[in-house]
C-alpha cells in the first residue's frame, strides 16, 4: 500500500477562482514578517557576488533547517560578508509570490506550492535545489470513537484545506481502502472536513471532528488533547520517507549568483548534519527560534513527539514528489503536470561531493 502527499494545481480556472491557493504543510495565514534573528558578520568578512541574500521560511518545525541555521549562525558562517535577510511566511502562495517579486531569493517550502509555482509559471520562476525534511504527518483520532483504521468509515476527519497535500493524501488513502468520497465536497464513506490547522484543535475538542490527517505540530497538539496516533504517514511510504520541505531558488538569482546559492546549500547541509548529531540541542534551538517569532514556545508534550517524527535530510526525495503528483492526478485535483526541469541538483551535489558524500538523484526531473 502506498500513499502520497499530493500537489495542487487545480483542474479548472473556475476551481482556482473558487478556492484559496494551496497552503503548505502548516499554513496559518499569508503575511510575511521579518525574522528578528540576526547573525553577526565580521567587519572584514569577504562578500560573495551579492551583498545580501533574502531567504524565506515558515515558523514551523518542518522548516527547522532554516530556523536552526539562522539561529545558530550556521548559514551566515558559509556566506561570509554576504548578509542574510530573513522573512517568515505562513502560507505557500505568499512565499511563491515573494520569490516571483524578488522579495526573497531562496526559500524553504513544501512540495505542493513548489509544483504549483513551477507549473503556473510554465517552469520559468523557480528550481528545487535541495531537500530539507521528511515526514511529520499523522492521522490522529478520538480513541473513544475510532479504535482501528476500519472504524474511520462514517467518521468526520479533518484535513487542512481542499487540495492541500494532506487533504489529497487522505483522499488517496481512502480510495485505497475501496471507499468512495467526492473530492470537492468531502462527502462519502468518510466525511473529509476541511479545517485550518490553527482551529483544528478546537474542532476536535468540540467533537466536530473525530480526528485529523495533519502535519506537525498540529498532530501532537491534538494528542495533547487526548487524541491517539492511528497512522504515521511515513509508514506507508517506501523507506518511510517522503518530502515535506524543499529548498527553492529564483532561477534569476541562481543564474546571477551561483556562489551565494552554493554557500546557502553548504550552510543547509552543515545545519542538517548538526541537527542530526545534536538532536536535543537542535530541538531546543528550533523552539527558541519559534518563541522569538511567535512569542510562545511549544510545550514539551507537543515539541518532543513532533520533533521525533521529522527527519532532516538533504536529499529532495524527488521520486516521492513525482508520486505525489500522480496521486493528485488520480484524486482528480491535478492535471498531469510537466515537472521536467523542476530540479537543479548540481550545486547540492557539488557541496555533497566536497563533504565526501554521495550525490542525490532528481528522478529524471532535472534541468534539460
Amino acid at each position: 500500500m502506498s500513499a502520497a502527499r499530493p500537489l495542487t494545481v487545480l483542474r479548472t480556472v473556475a476551481t482556482l477562482a473558487a478556492l484559496p491557493l494551496l497552503l503548505t504543510a502548516c499554513g496559518y495565514g499569508s503575511d510575511a514578517e521579518d525574522d528578528p534573528t540576526r547573525a553577526e558578520v565580521a567587519a572584514d568578512a569577504k562578500k560573495l557576488s551579492a551583498s545580501e541574500v533574502k531567504i524565506g521560511y515558515f515558523p514551523n518545525l518542518t522548516h527547522a533547517t532554516a530556523l536552526v541555521g539562522v539561529q545558530e549562525g550556521l548559514l551566515q558562517k558559509e556566506l561570509g560578508g554576504t548578509t542574510i535577510k530573513a522573512s517568515t511566511f505562513n502560507a505557500g502562495p505568499s512565499e511563491i509570490e515573494a520569490l516571483n517579486a524578488g522579495s526573497i531569493d531562496i526559500g524553504w517550502i513544501g512540495p505542493s506550492p513548489s509544483v504549483n509555482g513551477y507549473t503556473k509559471s510554465a517552469g520559468k520562476n523557480l528550481r528545487i535545489i535541495s531537500g530539507s525534511a521528511s515526514g511529520g504527518v499523522k492521522l490522529v483520532v478520538n480513541p473513544a470513537t475510532v479504535k482501528t483504521l476500519n472504524d474511520l468509515k462514517g467518521k468526520k476527519i479533518a484535513t487542512p484545506q481542499l487540495g492541500n497535500t494532506q487533504d489529497v493524501a487522505f483522499l488517496h488513502w481512502i480510495a485505497e481502502q475501496g471507499w468512495k468520497v467526492d473530492a470537492q465536497s468531502g462527502k462519502g464513506d468518510v466525511s473529509v472536513v476541511r479545517t485550518e490547522n490553527k482551529i483544528t484543535p478546537d474542532a476536535y475538542r468540540s467533537g466536530s471532528v473525530d480526528g485529523a490527517w495533519v502535519p506537525e505540530p498540529t498532530a501532537s497538539k491534538l494528542v495533547a488533547d487526548g487524541a491517539t496516533v492511528l497512522l504515521d504517514e511515513s509508514e506507508i511510504w517506501p523507506d518511510k520517507k517522503f518530502v515535506i520541505t524543499n529548498i527553492i531558488v529564483s532561477q534569476t538569482f541562481l543564474k546571477e549568483h551561483p556562489d551565494v546559492v552554493e554557500a546557502v546549500l553548504r550552510g543547509s547541509v552543515k545545519t542538517n548534519a548538526w541537527i542530526n548529531a545534536n538532536p536535543g540541542e537542535a530541538k531546543a534551538s528550533a523552539n527558541k527560534a519559534l518563541e522569538k517569532l511567535s512569542g510562545k514556545a511549544l510545550p514539551d508534550e507537543v515539541l518532543d513527539p513532533a520533533w521525533e517524527s521529522i527527519t532532516f535530510l538533504d536529499d529532495p526525495l524527488a521520486s516521492t514528489l513525482d508520486a505525489q503528483a500522480a496521486h493528485a492526478v488520480s484524486a482528480g485535483l491535478l492535471e498531469k503536470p510537466d515537472l521536467k526541469g523542476i530540479y537543479d541538483l548540481e550545486p547540492l551535489n557539488k557541496v555533497l561531493e566536497a563533504e565526501g558524500r554521495p550525490a542525490v538523484d532528481d528522478a529524471g526531473l532535472g534541468v534539460r
